[in-house]
């Protein structure tokens, strides 16, 4: 069988590289354990009619591997299977992990298998295609989705057709609670929050509104394209079920994913994940600087480094392991193995984190002693420090303890995830029962079916765990090894994503990594390495499009670079590269490599242009070029030398033109600020939904609106978007605070804003599911006090670094006479030093002390200049 045949070629392929350590006895199985569990495999799989479906599964990921789409290294139950391993379908030895092809396939059970494929999120469609050509058009095509009505987005659909204002509607949704692992439906809301359930009872108007969501929660809204979801058929797909088009002309079934799967029609998943796009364009820059091959497969997984990174937080771009929740994890639980990743992936959700398993965990970890329940578990349980965690473990239990078969272990872990009580009861009077008959204490049994019964809530896939945190330890790796590449590989994933750009950035910061503005002379379309720094693609900059950017390059490559903007026009279409796109590119720092300011390239735009089009008149009648005699650097010392703009108004146009600032920030200057008053930043918002918040940031979008109806009806309310380094959070400011804080909040200004942050999914779509998701979030605006002068007042003493002894006499006379000019009670040092030789700290005359403003603090910095006033504060 040819199943069998490239099976077992692929063992002997994937044993070559330990062919001395198995020989020598040194791997965790024999050779004989892998040849047992292969034919075992091969045995089931020709017993229940699925050869046929690994052999498909084989050919698309042979063609994907052989055109260099990247692939995962597994995904789901089917990493348990020796013999997707050995056929190349997935890259984690089930043995090594002691993953279960039973997990997978269960013998004893025919269910149809259910192999899903991560591919690289740019080239999926050319799988899919393959497909297509393969087994003919008419056979293959994809599943169609319905989006449902959830809680707070149908609030939000009857309250418009209902025309009740936003501002009440909000108000509703905020009540519902944010569970993106286990959503509340409205029914639950009603009973479960008294807020709620009072509001309702006091306002007619808002409980016709929730009576008619609560009917209408469920409905499918509207019809989409299933994210993963191939059907392949032996014959036309229409003749076994009806077909749909969609508004841009998508064949796809009119049947959902689960009516399909009964029908008994062959389902593949093609799901794309961008992170291996970005691990794909991280080693082919790599192999491109370093001239030689780089196979992420064979890297090892016991780096120092890689864990240190790791137990350290530093994870931004890092597989499942960025979010702030799971960063304090990790430092607390410090791993230093892989199979501690794999542990965490499991733990970080919500079922485990609530059930306080993460707790014991982590305490085990460190050192508290403990029993395993029986002898039998420890070579089960040792992994995890005695803690169930991966429903593997539960399968080998029983197995262990109960001699439950291979089928009725799978059996027994389905019954327990459904939490079905009749079955359970009856799950559990059989396991007690089998364990006796091995000879386990009947309380001992009781107990550990006491210790298995709630791990239905939080218990989690150990062949998912394991090859997601394989994917992990890889961006890992290559983060720690090849950071400049692998943050270049991030940022062009993330572009078009202003705040995962902002965040990434951030990170090349702490990294050390300068972050580049776009160059005419230097940037590729997206992100490219530049050395030890990171250079800003071309096509980051807004308004200038793929046909521009391929202009530029073109022309770069065929003539070398621009010597002036004047030679730039000459030489560029100016039908792609117009007047707009020439701006976009001095305000974003494009043209900096010229060496003229970007005020005085802004100036020259219409001469160089006109330069260009002389030249081209000259050209097309036939008389050669104008100034032929002449270079276009000689053009450029004609423009007006202008002084360069303000630092203020160029990173606002690096605002405008690249969607967030890269050679400063409007919130730099307010670095204690931040550290005092705030205690979140835009990209934890996220993880703090239904808590109190305070943030500083800035106000980048503001827009205020008259409410219509209800109580406030005239009034004003604001919608806007709050940036600070780390992100942007959208907020809303209710009437009474608007009438408050409205004559001077406006975009551009600096707050502190205090509120509660909500989930705030749009109407219609599709709230986050699984374990571990994040909602789009709103913060609730409380309060809202403006920036300026803040650390000022808060200060408790006033530190000043003055010059050399040489000026310092008529340094301190002007000190004085400003300090004079703010008197207060806060005291004033002077910290006097010679670097290298001595340095000094005097403390003021009491009659100095001084009443900290804004305009002291300018005053005092263009004396001294900047950094050389420093307050100190009580932190107590």
């Amino acid at each position: 069988e040819y199943l069998e045949k490239l099976s077992r070629a692929g063992l002997e392929r994937r044993l070559a590289p330990i062919a001395e350590l198995i020989a020598a006895g040194r791997t965790k199985h024999p050779r004989k354990d892998y040849d047992d569990r292969l034919e075992w495999e091969l045995g089931v799989i020709r017993k229940l009619g699925f050869s046929g479906y690994f052999l498909i599964v084989w050919d698309f990921i042979k063609y994907a591997k052989d055109s260099g789409i990247p692939v995962g290294p597994g995904r789901g139950s089917a990493a348990g299977s020796l013999v997707a391993w050995t056929l190349g379908i997935t890259d984690v030895d089930p043995l090594r992990y002691d993953l279960l092809f039973e997990r997978f396939l269960n013998p004893d059970r025919v269910s149809m298998p259910d192999i899903d494929v991560d591919l690289c999120e740019r080239r999926r469609g050319e799988v899919i295609e393959y497909v297509r050509h393969k087994y003919g058009k008419e056979n293959v095509g994809q599943i169609i989705t319905f989006n449902s009505m959830k809680a707070r987005a149908v609030i939000r659909d009857v309250g418009r057709a209902l025309d009740v204002p936003l501002a009440e509607v909000n108000k509703l949704c905020a009540m519902i609670p944010a569970n993106p692992g286990k959503p509340t439906t409205l029914s639950e809301a009603r009973k479960s929050v008294k807020e709620l359930s009072d509001t309702l009872a006091g306002n007619e108007g808002y409980r016709r509104l929730f009576d008619l969501a609560e009917r209408l929660e469920g409905v499918s809204r509207h019809a989409g394209v299933h994210a993963a979801g191939v059907l392949i058929a032996p014959r036309p797909l229409v003749e076994y079920l009806p077909l749909y088009k969609s508004n841009n002309d998508e064949i796809t079934t009119q049947f959902e994913m689960k009516s399909v799967e009964k029908m008994g029609l062959l389902k593949m998943d093609f799901l794309g994940l961008i992170t291996l796009t970005i691990l794909d364009d991280a080693v082919k820059s790599v192999v491109r600087r370093t001239g030689r091959p780089l196979d992420l497969a064979e890297i090892p997984l016991n780096d120092s480094e890689v864990f240190r990174l790791f137990a350290e937080g530093r994870t931004d771009g890092i597989f499942q392991f960025e979010s702030s929740g799971m960063r304090d994890l990790l430092r607390r639980v410090q791993p230093s193995v892989f199979s501690d990743l794999a542990a965490l992936n499991a733990l970080y959700r919500p079922g485990a984190l609530d059930a306080g398993t993460v707790e014991v965990y982590i305490e085990r970890r460190r050192g508290k002693k403990f029993d395993y329940p029986l002898p039998h578990l420890e070579p089960i349980l040792k992994e995890t420090y005695g803690v169930l965690v991966y429903q593997e473990q539960v399968m080998l239990a029983a197995r262990a303890v109960a001699k439950y078969t291979p089928g009725e272990a799978d059996m027994l872990r389905k019954a327990i995830g459904k939490k079905d009580e009749a079955a359970l009861q009856a799950e559990g009077e059989k396991f007690v029962r089998k364990s006796v008959a091995e000879g386990v204490p009947k309380k001992k049994a009781e107990e550990l079916w006491e210790l298995i019964l709630p791990f239905g809530r939080y218990g989690f896939n150990k062949s998912h765990s394991v090859v997601y945190a394989l994917l992990a330890y890889r961006t890992a790796w290559m983060k720690v090894h090849y950071p400049v590449e692998f943050m270049a590989a991030v940022l062009t994933a993330a572009s078009g994503r202003s705040e995962d750009v902002v965040k990434y950035v951030n990170a090349c910061r702490e990294m050390k990594i300068p972050v580049l503005p776009p160059d005419v002379n230097a940037s590729q379309l997206s992100f490219t390495p530049d050395g030890e720094s990171i250079r800003f693609g071309l096509g980051a900059v807004k308004g200038v499009g793929e046909g521009a950017v391929a202009s530029v390059l073109g022309t770069r490559a065929a003539d070398g670079p621009f010597v002036s903007l004047t030679d730039f026009c000459c030489r560029v279409d100016l039908r792609l590269n117009n007047r707009k796109v020439i701006e976009a590119l001095i305000r974003s720092g494009s043209f900096d490599s010229l060496n003229q300011s970007r005020a005085t390239l802004a100036a020259g735009v219409d001469a160089a242009m006109e330069v260009a089009a002389a030249e081209r008149r000259s050209r097309e009648s036939g008389q050669g070029g104008l100034f032929s005699d002449e270079s276009a650097a000689d053009h450029e010392d004609r423009f007006p030398a202008l002084p360069e703009w303000s630092p203020d108004e160029r990173i606002r146009y690096e605002k405008e033109t690249l969607g967030f600032y890269i050679t400063g920030h409007p919130l730099a200057r307010f670095e204690d600020e931040i550290a005092l008053f705030g205690d979140v930043t835009a990209d934890q918002a996220g993880e703090r939904v239904d808590q109190n918040v305070r943030i500083v940031a800035l106000v980048t979008s503001l827009k205020k609106t008259q409410i219509k109806k209800g109580q406030n009806e005239g009034k004003m309310m604001a919608k806007g978007v709050l940036e600070d380094l780390t992100g942007s959070v959208p907020v809303t400011i209710f009437a009474a605070l608007l009438e408050r804080v409205g004559s001077w909040l406006s975009e551009g200004t600096p707050v502190l804003v205090s509120g509660v942050v909500r989930s705030s999914s749009a109407p219609g779509s599709p709230e986050p599911e699984g374990e571990g998701a994040l909602v789009p979030v709103e913060l609730i605006a409380r309060e809202i006090q403006a920036l300026e002068g803040m650390r000022e007042a808060a200060a408790t003493e006033l530190h000043l670094a003055t010059p050399l002894p040489g000026t310092l006499d008529e340094t301190l006379a002007s000190v004085k006479e400003i300090l004079e000019s703010s008197p207060g009670s806060v005291p004033v040092y002077l910290d006097i030093r010679r670097a290298g030789h001595w340095e000094a700290r005097v403390r003021a005359a009491g009659r100095l002390a001084v009443r900290p403003t804004p305009e002291l603090t300018r005053g005092l910095e263009r004396l001294l200049g900047p950094g050389a006033v420093r307050y100190v504060y009580d932190h107590s």
